[in-house]
């Protein structure tokens, strides 16, 4: 078995498609992303029901796509059931974005490690997605959290902790320390881009270059890594652009660039980093 990149788009990021607020219906979603060369479909639990999810399940399986579960459990023991339905759809693992936030670190400990546990006991995989409004809120924390528990397996979306953590430009060495810790203990990695103002900025706009480059060089970074600790299986990416108000509008209300071309342009960017990662030996 050698390494593979997949790289997924998000049920989420496709409602609406476009910016005429064009709702598809499930069959044209995935027969639409399977065209596109994506690997899989991330299923939100949090942006939709569990049941929404199953009627998800056969235009999936019709067009080869591989389902990724995305759990906001709000309680500990919660996140069973969502282990164990992600076990019966083949997803790879379960992106948790814990719902049960203790004020300290030490009350988070205990949740983390019970989740873990949970997730041996069920044989299904969990990585903790780095969020807003979640468990993983905070750097800082999260760092800690890391430390505390050797075990813990990271999904870097660092979008939310350039915001989070208000990230001056350039970035200083200290605060890519830090960023870089997350990546050395992350197993797959998610695709936007922030600034220390905004969630999800727009790629071709020239002001955004600078922050374009960033999340580009945290991806290869990211990328390189998961390489060095993997000699075999596969690196999932995640290209995960949000509808409005993830989206930014105009006074029209309408969205101001093109979310499903941004995807493309990321996960072509992605594929070019882990291709030339690959002829270079890394």
């Amino acid at each position: 078995m050698t390494r593979r990149l997949k790289v997924y788009t998000s049920a989420w990021a496709m409602q609406p498609h476009d910016h005429t607020g064009r709702v598809l219906p499930k069959q044209d979603i995935c027969a639409m992303v399977a065209d596109a060369g994506y690997a899989g479909l991330a299923l939100d639990l949090g942006a939709a029901d569990v049941a929404e999810a199953h009627d998800f399940r056969p235009h999936l399986e019709r067009n080869d796509l591989t389902p990724l579960i995305v759990a906001f459990p709000k309680t500990m023991e919660s996140l069973r059931d969502t282990l164990k339905m992600a076990k019966d759809f083949g997803s790879p693992f379960v992106d948790v974005i814990g719902q049960v936030m203790p004020l300290s670190v030490d009350g988070m400990i205990p949740v983390i490690r019970r989740w873990i546990e949970m997730s041996e006991q069920e044989d299904m995989p969990i990585q903790f997605e780095t969020h807003r409004n979640c468990i993983t809120n905070d750097l800082y924390a999260t760092l800690c959290l890391m430390d505390a528990v050797p075990e813990m397996r990271i999904c870097a979306d660092l979008s939310h902790y350039v915001v989070d953590r208000e990230f001056w430009f350039p970035i200083s060495d200290r605060d890519k320390g830090l960023i870089s810790r997350v990546l050395q203990r992350s197993d797959s990695f998610q695709g936007r881009v922030a600034s220390r103002q905004q969630i999800q900025l727009q790629l071709d706009f020239p002001q955004n270059k600078k922050w374009v480059d960033l999340f580009r060089g945290w991806w290869r970074e990211g990328l390189r890594d998961w390489r060095s600790r993997n000699p075999t299986g596969d690196c999932i990416f995640l290209c995960e652009l949000g509808p409005p108000e993830y989206a930014m509008t105009g006074a029209d209300g309408r969205e101001m660039s093109n979310r499903w071309q941004e995807a493309l342009q990321i996960k072509s960017w992605v594929e070019e980093i882990w291709a030339d990662l690959e002829a270079n030996g890394l």
